[in-house]
């Protein structure tokens, strides 16, 4: 089921309105006046399955929770996460191929950088004070590439590109714009030039052997920038966690436009790439329905590192994630986790080194598991330093924004600038429009937070 992460794409489709007759569309409700839930539960069993997972995420101005006892606080939740695994082993990497992955190694310089005394301006290399002569036009300019330039005598000045070796007896360098050849074949200054002036010395950035970044570092397009001016064609990574992606659930379309009580699936070609951004390696998500024996196999089968389930996290007829779990002897570490929406979520251990997250079927609830329980174990297994993966901020609220009583409560925000974010509409459980406009998920306590209050922030890809 590992295919090396194939991010899947996604279709955007516009639909347009003709003619003058088209009355204008209602004004939208406002933020706090948009419901979380206004749906008939049926009674067939797939119709009430759907109905819950609507619903069972959102009921804020509720006087009580209606968790277990067993449910994870939030904050709890995330930290057993973390907590779940270890780093994987290490790989070499070239140069091309670790962006993205963490350092397993220190990066230690190979050389001294810059290795040789090097030209930081076009202009003229010169030693001691001027005027200087020079030699005849083109006859031993010093360029960048071409070693073996000779010594300058004192008095003496030669043409020389940025990069390029300084010559044996040079003392400083003249910037082209601050000089002027005499017809005598003279080089005059237009303003004095210190001694190493526009020189870049030897070792100037790091000596041989300094470390320059340590175990547990980010792979960043700079960091391939240093590590190649260093020496290196490949690095030592932490390898990057391989992820199977079971979406479950009868009542989804994979193309199309819904019909016939069907809804098109967001999660699977959303989750491979979101993955993928937190430092995942996740294979091509499968489907398989509403089907306990097909889920048990699936999970059986998998050789990944984490299996990601949506879907069937709940206690309904057709929710088999948790006796599943159970007949192939899982642990549970987290059952349920005190957050809206998303709070039906779990994180169990299949064995050593094997672990399942349990999203909701939810788009934006699914979400919420994904940053409450999947990220901290891929930080985990990446190697990742705490919270780096999260890119978590703090930020202070333009609008006040309503809580449940006692769960935390994840919203999508948009940054308004000056530290400042605003919350969105379209923030239920089934939704994903807010959090397609927004920048993060602001983490709002038990209870609200108020205009102007401090909340952390959760960035996204």
């Amino acid at each position: 089921m590992v295919d090396g992460g194939r991010a899947v794409g996604t279709a955007r489709a516009a639909h347009a309105t003709r003619g003058p007759s088209v009355p204008a569309p209602a004004p939208a409700p406002a933020y706090d006046d948009l419901p979380f839930t206004d749906i008939d539960v049926a009674r067939n069993g797939k119709d009430e399955k759907r109905a819950r997972d609507m619903t069972a995420d959102d009921a804020p101005h509720a006087t009580h929770s209606s968790h277990a006892p067993h449910v994870t606080p939030w904050p709890t939740a995330r930290a057993v996460a973390a907590a779940a695994a270890g780093a994987l082993p290490a790989e070499d990497r070239t140069l091309g191929d670790a962006l993205g992955q963490v350092l397993a190694e220190p990066l230690v310089a190979l050389t001294d950088l810059p290795s040789f005394d090097t030209s930081a301006m076009d202009g003229w290399a010169v030693s001691g004070p001027g005027p200087w002569k020079l030699p005849p036009p083109g006859t031993q300019d010093v360029l960048a590439g071409r070693p073996g330039a000779r010594p300058l005598r004192d008095g003496r000045a030669v043409r020389i590109a940025t990069g390029a070796p300084i010559p044996p007896g040079a003392t400083a360098v003249l910037r082209s714009e601050h000089g002027e050849v005499t017809v005598q074949g003279e080089l005059l200054a237009s303003r004095h030039v210190s001694h190493g002036q526009d020189i870049r010395p030897r070792g100037g950035e790091c000596r041989q052997g300094d470390e320059l970044a340590p175990v547990g570092t980010l792979v960043t397009p700079a960091l391939l920038g240093l590590a190649a001016a260093a020496g290196y064609d490949a690095l030592a990574v932490v390898r990057r966690p391989r992820v199977d992606v079971l979406v479950l659930g009868d009542e989804l379309l994979r193309e199309g436009l819904p019909e016939g009580g069907l809804i098109r699936d967001a999660l699977g070609p959303m989750l491979g790439p979101w993955l993928r951004a937190l430092g995942a390696e996740p294979g091509e998500a499968l489907y398989l329905g509403d089907e306990g024996g097909a889920l048990r196999e699936a999970l059986a089968a998998s050789t990944a590192d984490v299996v990601v389930t949506t879907g069937g996290t709940a206690s309904g007829p057709v929710d088999h994630v948790h006796p599943t779990l159970r007949g192939l002897g899982a642990e549970l570490l987290v059952d349920g986790v005190a957050v809206r929406p998303g709070h039906p979520m779990l994180l169990a251990r299949l064995g050593p080194g094997r672990h399942v997250v349990g999203l909701p079927g939810n788009p934006l609830a699914a979400v919420a598991g994904l940053l409450t329980l999947a990220e901290p174990l891929l930080r985990a297994l990446t190697g990742r330093a705490a919270g780096a993966a999260a890119r978590a901020v703090r930020a202070v609220l333009a609008e006040a924004v309503s809580g449940h009583p006692v769960d935390t409560r994840l919203v999508p925000v948009e940054y308004e600038g000056a530290g400042r974010v605003r919350p969105l509409r379209f923030h239920g459980p089934a939704m994903l429009r807010g959090l397609a406009a927004g920048d993060g998920l602001a983490v709002v306590p038990g209870g609200g937070a108020g205009r102007g209050a401090e909340v952390t922030v959760l960035g996204l890809p």
